[in-house]
């Protein structure tokens, strides 16, 4: 497959210390960077790309032929509704939007127009995930029961980026605090672990630890389509150095436990234990390939053959949007 020619809005760290070194190791190019400020610009051009001050610079490059959005959440929605317009196939960061009627008009802009579309819930192309979605297909756990989730962090008020203030803890740019950043990627993983999407939710949020208005930690509780349940414990309040991003999804005939596999890098661990001897057995993945990287390798597959495409679904993005909307009491 020739490489895909990518475009990204917004370089901030993410998009440039993991999503532009995914496209180079899946093969792909960066031809495009848009962002306002003139030292990600800079920082773009470095890594090869053409920066541009505003969209419309990017949307006329010619060799763009997906794009990356990666702007402060309450931005999704320009970006994606001009993008859909020129015809781009779009990668958004999650979440979808600020707010849920946001997630509406990106959802109808791109299917009322049939753009290639994908919420960038990069947990589903970690490794360690895809093989535990293959043990529960092949039914080693038995009957799935529970998904436990802990995925957390400390983001502290004075957390920058080259200088630039912390849009993460502002409320009409984030949407909201760690519910609205780090739950998202569990309650989709749910879905794409078990093959169910969670259908009831509720939660409980803190600002405990952080001077700052946004929650700074919570717990939701859930329950999928089948009857499975699920816990998600998401925070900025807990510190780094302590353990602090483990996955368990358990059934009648035994449980797998992944540590450190949330999150933007490469590795972590995978143990299944056997419900009957309780003897626990590692399981061996890809530890080198990070899931920005295969999220990139899947998105490029998928546009260059349709028929891979059904992974992606706007709708079911907004299900998930809706979920954190109705965790917030929203809805």
């Amino acid at each position: 497959m020739d490489g895909v020619g990518w475009g990204i809005v917004g370089y901030g760290w993410v998009a440039r210390d993991y999503m532009e070194p995914g496209i180079r190791a899946a093969g792909h190019r960066l031809v495009a960077v848009c962002d306002p400020d003139p030292t990600s610009r800079s920082a773009a051009e470095r890594a090869g790309a053409r920066g541009h001050a505003d969209l419309a610079g990017l949307i006329a490059e010619p060799e763009v032929e997906a794009v990356y959005v990666a702007t402060p959440n309450h931005l999704h929605r320009g970006a994606v509704e001009a993008l859909a317009t020129a015809g781009k196939a779009i990668l958004c960061e999650k979440p979808m939007a600020a707010t849920l009627s946001d997630a509406e008009v990106i959802t109808r802009a791109v299917e009322s127009q049939k753009i290639f579309y994908g919420t960038a819930f990069d947990q589903r192309h970690h490794p360690a995930h895809r093989m535990i979605r293959a043990q529960v297909e092949a039914g080693r756990l038995g009957t799935v029961t529970a998904v436990r989730i802990v995925y957390a962090c400390w983001l502290g008020r004075d957390w920058s980026e080259a200088g630039q203030p912390n849009w993460r803890i502002d409320a009409a740019q984030a949407g909201g605090g760690a519910l609205m950043d780090l739950a998202p990627h569990g309650i989709d993983l749910v879905d794409f672990l078990v093959g169910e999407p969670i259908t009831a939710i509720a939660a409980l949020t803190q600002t405990k630890a952080q001077d700052y208005a946004v929650d700074d930690g919570a717990l939701l509780i859930g329950q999928t389509a089948g009857g499975a349940l699920a816990s998600l414990h998401v925070a900025y309040n807990c510190p780094d150095a302590l353990p602090r991003r483990r996955l368990e999804v358990v059934g009648t005939k035994g449980m797998l436990v992944a540590e450190n596999t949330m999150g933007q890098v490469a590795g972590g661990s995978l143990t299944f234990i056997d419900g009957a001897s309780g003897r626990a057995e590692p399981l061996a993945f890809d530890v080198e390939s990070s899931p920005f990287t295969e999220q990139v390798r899947a998105f490029g597959s998928a546009l260059r053959r349709p028929e891979e495409r059904g992974a992606y679904s706007a709708s079911r993005d907004l299900h998930t949007m809706r979920l954190v909307a109705r965790a917030y009491g929203q809805g």
